[in-house]
């Protein structure tokens, strides 16, 4: 069993989300899901594990060798992310329960957990994968189940938002699929690890530049990387609550780790840092998203939709960490795809939680809403104090190997612009927390608010606790982090 569990990885939600159309019952279908995600997630850290005593694990589907076969490779960045993506995956489970029956319709209740069942496969699935062709299909199946978890929001603009981010994604995948072929015209190969072994002997030519451009640009779009983030906003603000803190832990993480597989290990022995300079270009970028971003999550007043723009800055972040190109600086951005999960994740379920008692996200109708539900504010304000980056948080671990990785650059220039865009994420949190705490409400006390049930506190806090957890001992995240840098630099291990 031990060593097929690579591909159960990716069989058991895809096997498991059309039975529950079958099951129908929203109790029935919630409690299958559930139980699905639990799994994945065991399976997930037994293939940590695995790499952790064995070093990279190769799975041939059909016992097909590559380059000819389909093939699964796990290595330290691909365990770390099926951890995240399982990981948020089974703990939101719980909190859906409430969240869901509260926002969807009975109805389609069922369609609910298949889709979510569907978008996790496919998330694992990119993680996993050993060919540039499955990991587009992957990356598909996410997608395509995504824009019908968007479009089952109540408000009737996640339809719309829904729309925009099929169109833009369906671009973004265009993209890649054009890259993915333009590399196969010129190798004959669709293996991951057989195209870093071929490619350096093409790198020079048009088509595998032109290649290398589509696939950026394809991707870029998948994770909103700024400016190409028009999508993310809307989606994120106008899905159901366990959509916006599902999505937001996990999507634009696995876009962001299809990104590096590319440069890294596609392109890898290529040099293409070296010849072509793209990392100028993904550090302005980067910086521009930190900054912009978050400008204009100071202006927002529906809290998702802060929280979204948000997303995008910390995209940014990650994103910085690439262009570095040293193993301090891809250490930061990998570390800070876990930290941003954790965070985020809390983040958005505490939002959850209040719009779950007052059909409500908007700033004005949170006025002294911490005195009605403190356990959530507490939980929003350690989470948000996780974002900006304060000590004894996980948010400081990544943000202060990203300072390391830019003075090790000489550059004093962009840690500073790294403090400053984090005193931004000051200011947007600290809109929220004064309403909360210090505004009293307009008109009449609304009665009946009090904290949500425990089904939705209890992960709340899960996440919330590791976020200061991990921010205190990161000990096993820059490990992880770090092994996966090094291998991908072509270092050891």
């Amino acid at each position: 069993m031990e060593q097929h569990l690579p591909v159960l990885q990716v069989v058991i939600p895809l096997i498991a989300a059309p039975i529950t159309i079958i099951l129908w019952y929203p109790r029935l279908a919630w409690a299958w899901a559930t139980v699905i995600t639990w799994i994945t997630f065991f399976i997930a850290h037994g293939l940590l594990q695995q790499v952790g005593t064995d070093g990279t694990i190769t799975y041939s589907l059909g016992d097909w060798a590559a380059p000819w076969g389909i093939e699964y490779k796990v290595d330290w960045i691909s365990a770390l992310v099926l951890v995240i993506v399982s990981g948020i995956g089974s703990v939101v489970m719980p909190f859906a329960y409430e969240s869901v029956r509260k926002e969807i319709a009975e109805e389609r209740i069922y369609l609910f957990y298949c889709m979510y069942l569907l978008a996790l496969c496919g998330l694992l699935g990119i993680a996993i994968t050993g060919d540039a062709f499955n990991l587009f299909v992957f990356l598909e199946i996410s997608s395509l189940s995504s824009y019908v978890l968007i479009a089952l929001g109540s408000d009737k603009r996640a339809l719309t938002a829904a729309y925009r981010y099929l169109v833009m994604g369906t671009i973004g995948a265009t993209f890649y699929i054009i890259g993915v072929g333009l590399m196969y015209m010129m190798t004959g190969s669709l293996n991951i690890g057989d195209l870093a072994t071929l490619m350096p002997a093409v790198i020079e030519t048009r088509t595998v530049l032109a290649a290398l451009a589509f696939l950026v640009v394809g991707l870029s779009l998948k994770l909103a990387l700024f400016p190409l983030h028009m999508w993310l906003p809307n989606a994120y603000a106008y899905a159901p609550s366990v959509v916006t803190a599902f999505l937001a832990a996990t999507a634009t993480k696995v876009a962001i780790y299809a990104l590096i597989r590319i440069l890294f290990t596609v392109f890898g022995g290529a040099d293409i840092f070296e010849a072509m300079r793209i990392e100028q270009v993904l550090m302005a970028l980067a910086l521009a998203a930190m900054f912009f971003a978050s400008a204009l999550a100071v202006f927002q007043n529906n809290v998702k939709r802060m929280l979204a723009y948000s997303s995008l800055a910390q995209i940014g972040y990650m994103v910085l960490g690439i262009s570095f190109v040293s193993t301090i600086g891809l250490t930061g951005g990998i570390i800070h795809l876990f930290n941003h999960a954790l965070v985020k994740c809390a983040l958005f379920m505490a939002m959850g939680c209040i719009f779950f008692k007052i059909n409500s996200v908007n700033i004005n109708d949170m006025a002294g809403i911490a005195k009605k539900m403190p356990v959530t504010m507490a939980a929003f304000v350690i989470a948000g104090l996780g974002l900006v980056g304060v000590p004894l948080t996980v948010g400081f671990v990544s943000k202060w190997y990203l300072i390391q990785a830019s003075l090790e650059k000489g550059s004093w220039l962009i840690a500073a612009l790294i403090v400053g865009s984090s005193l931004l994420a000051v200011v947007y949190i600290w809109r929220v927390v004064e309403v909360a705490y210090f505004k009293k409400p307009l008109g009449r006390p609304k009665k009946g608010i009090a904290e949500a049930p425990a089904s939705m506190l209890v992960p709340l806090w899960v996440m919330t606790a590791a976020s200061v957890y991990f921010g205190i001992n990161a000990t096993t995240t820059a490990n992880v982090a770090g092994a996966a840098a090094k291998a991908l630099l072509g270092g050891t291990p």
